[in-house]
């Protein structure tokens, strides 16, 4: 039987996490995701399907655990806001270079620094261009609803076990706190703690199929055989990017200029969308859904059917540098933002296609 609640967003990925059978989670409060680890002991999961809910120290020492729970198989997650996120980058690059799967969620307000507590999309490139150091990717949902908010708790743990990789949920500010109808997910069973998850068999034989033995570290001294690490690595992104990318496409089929945005920016410019369509501007929107693996391909091919794109995006101009690299130079590409947690309106997206586009 299906359980609607209305709920924020923050509290929908607490909840999901709970259904999901999440075995862990350690984080630290920060605004404005503080509502996930607040929901999350209010929950008392522990008392029903065995959940570790711990709030650590710090962000660093949550993402430490969050490695330790990782490599012995189990499925873990944190969270935190863009300055709590830097300080957890060094422990997401080792989690990477180690090929561990965990969950991490970033609810984005306005840098640099401690910044505001007002929304914001300004971590594209902290996330999707790597952050922490090395040659490593995220895989990286971007949900524009409090549904999806829920929904992405499953498809994040479910992609991070299939590819042994730390998958992240990239939701700003506004969508962590707007409150909206959810359908959540039924109970899954939780696996106990005697049993080895199925996805993870280096928890109990310190082997995987395809490697031999695997060390839980992300050290090498031998530069050759980092070199082998690193190609392996690549190889396995290739395979994400081949497989995995979701996106959205809103009135596309008709139109005359190509909005790219993702989380609320793209609610916002899909009642844009009506707006223009009303005064004879035929606008269409592309979403992507997953900010990496980026669907390049797909806006790519738009580059002959439109007159221009306009990446709409609460920043300063980030991910318009990957809608500029799909298109290569075909059609003209403008960005459109705002800074500092001021949102824009629809009349604004508007004026801006007819600014820099027409």
């Amino acid at each position: 039987m299906e359980e609607v609640r209305l709920l924020k967003g923050n509290e929908a990925i607490a909840l999901a996490a709970i259904r999901y059978g999440a075995d862990g989670y350690f984080g630290y409060p920060i605004t404005p995701q503080s509502e996930i680890l607040e929901t999350l002991e209010a929950e008392r999961p522990w008392e029903t399907t065995g959940m570790v809910v711990l709030q650590a120290e710090s962000e660093i020492a949550a993402i430490n655990m969050v490695y330790g729970g990782a490599s012995t198989g189990k499925r873990v997650m944190t969270s935190s806001s863009s300055p709590g996120i830097s300080l957890k980058l060094e422990g997401i690059s080792y989690i990477a270079g180690a090929d561990l799967p965990c969950l991490i969620v970033n609810v984005m307000r306005g840098g640099p620094g401690l910044g505001t507590i007002q929304p914001s999309q300004a971590d594209y490139f902290q996330t999707v261009k790597g952050g922490g150091h090395g040659d490593y990717r995220l895989i990286t949902l971007a949900p524009s609803s409090v549904q999806e908010m829920a929904d992405f708790v499953s498809l994040g743990f479910d992609l991070a076990f299939k590819y042994l990789n730390p998958a992240m949920i990239l939701a700003d500010g506004m969508i962590g706190q707007l409150m909206e109808k959810v359908v959540l997910p039924p109970f899954k069973k939780r696996k106990a703690d005697e049993e080895i998850p199925v996805e993870s068999p280096w928890a109990a034989t310190g082997k995987t199929a395809d490697r031999g033995r695997n060390v839980i570290t992300s050290l090498e001294l031998d530069p050759e055989i980092m070199e082998r690490k690193n190609i392996r690595f690549q190889e396995k992104y290739a395979k994400i990017e081949e497989n995995e990318v979701r996106f959205e496409e809103y009135k596309c089929d008709d139109a005359d200029y190509l909005l790219v945005a993702f989380g609320s920016s793209a609610r916002i410019c899909q009642k844009a969308i009506e707006t223009a369509r009303k005064e004879g501007l035929k606008l269409g929107l592309v979403r992507p859904i997953t900010l990496w693996p980026f669907p390049k391909n797909v806006i790519a091919g738009y580059a002959d059917k439109v007159k221009g794109m306009l990446s709409v995006e609460l920043n300063a101009g980030q991910m318009v540098e990957d809608v500029r690299l799909a298109v290569n130079g075909k059609v003209k590409v403008e960005h459109f933002g705002r800074l500092g947690g001021i949102v824009f309106t629809p009349d604004e997206i508007v004026k801006a296609v007819k600014e820099k586009l027409i």
